[in-house]
């Protein structure tokens, strides 16, 4: 089997699962315990903070550990909007992940916050000219994904990040895409906020994280014993921290001759589905794209046609987000694109790692022309 699917999810890493092993047999102290259990406990758990701050560009108090991407994100909006007193105000764009768009939806709902959506163009790069006419007085947050989850492209945050603190407003970035492929430290990104999924990076799913600058009042969303300085109550799962520790660590070791050697393959795909498939059709920014993402429109098929096709010739790949696998709808990114939207359905997306070679590239492109021949002879 080759897999392509590596923007769902990862495979835990070898060293990040040692790491982790002696938090779920012998070291299982809870780290609020006031015995040498406990207190062992909680010293790993300082020390995967430390690490993990180091890696954001923060400090450890700025660090909270969460159960994935999808509350980081949510602590990270709720918590700042309700938190803030600046105003009722959000933007956003219309190409971010359901947790965005969802909690910012909450936030309209339930608070009575005004969204403002700032549009995008036909490769997904935010229209800066329009975010710099969105940002007001009463902006209490701007939140944008740092590189798209379906087609790869990058934004430049640092520029938006520019935008957003000329109106005293505040910027988070969601980076669990983009995580182990670009420098997500704050500075790199001009965020205030930064929000990370573990098992997009080697460590396993059910632990993420928020790095966000101290200054910054959150609301909690889970209230109970104070755990995380107050913004997390719960008991910390230490095991987790200590691998996403781990697998911060090991993506930032040579992380730019990896990124370079996959970008290499990721165009190296790009060419053969193209020069093998007329129909294909590239999503996403050529020049701002992240190493790891290729993906494809294949219009007169079927998204799912081609997806079974790629599986029957052992390659594992998506239609895009995983989260919103076994919908019926386009998908809300590629119409934000201005992507028809019966063409929409019939997206593929290949996502690579660091575990995927050359072979694997030119089987895929293979697979891909076959599974499309199959289909439009059908028709």
């Amino acid at each position: 089997m080759i897999y392509l699917d590596n923007a769902a999810t990862t495979p835990v890493r070898r060293e990040v699962l040692e790491a982790m092993w002696p938090f779920l047999t012998g070291d299982f102290g809870n780290p609020s315990s006031h015995h040498a259990l406990g207190d062992a406990a909680a010293r790993s758990l300082a020390s995967a903070r430390a690490q993990l701050a180091e890696w954001f560009g923060a400090r450890p108090a700025e660090v909270t550990f969460t159960s994935g991407g999808t509350e980081a994100i949510n602590l990270a909006i709720k918590g700042i909007a309700l938190g803030q007193p600046r105003g009722r105000h959000i933007v956003t764009t219309p190409i971010e992940h359901e947790a965005t768009l969802e909690s910012i939806d909450f936030l309209r709902r339930v608070h009575g916050f005004e969204v403002s959506t700032v549009p995008v163009d036909a490769v997904g790069r935010v229209d800066l000219d329009a975010l710099a006419g969105q940002v007001r007085s009463d902006t209490t947050l701007v939140s944008v994904m740092a590189a798209n989850n379906e087609i790869g492209t990058v934004q430049d945050t640092a520029e938006i990040g520019e935008l957003v603190h000329a109106a005293g407003s505040v910027l988070h970035v969601d980076a669990v895409q983009a995580a182990g492929w670009l420098d997500v430290s704050l500075d790199a990104l001009g965020a205030d906020a930064v929000s990370i999924s573990g098992h997009k990076l080697g460590a396993p799913k059910g632990v993420g994280a928020l790095a966000a600058r101290s200054r910054l009042v959150i609301e909690p969303l889970l209230h109970g014993g104070g755990q995380e300085r107050g913004r997390r109550s719960g008991t910390e799962n230490v095991a987790a921290a200590v691998g996403l520790a781990a697998a911060a660590r090991l993506s930032s070791a040579g992380r730019a001759e990896a990124s370079g050697r996959v970008a290499a393959l990721r165009d190296d795909l790009i060419a053969r589905v193209e020069a093998a498939v007329p129909i294909a059709r590239l999503t996403g920014s050529r020049e701002h794209r992240l190493p790891s993402i290729a993906s494809f429109l294949f219009p007169g098929t079927s998204g799912e046609g081609v997806l079974l096709g790629l599986e029957e010739r052992g390659v594992v790949s998506s239609s895009g987000s995983a989260c919103a696998a076994g919908s019926d709808e386009p998908s809300p990114v590629l119409l934000a694109l201005g992507v028809d939207p019966v063409d929409a359905q019939t997206a593929v997306r290949f996502s690579l790692s660091t575990a995927t070679s050359a072979a694997d590239v030119e089987a895929a492109a293979s697979a891909a022309a076959e599974a499309v021949r199959a289909l439009t002879q059908l028709r």
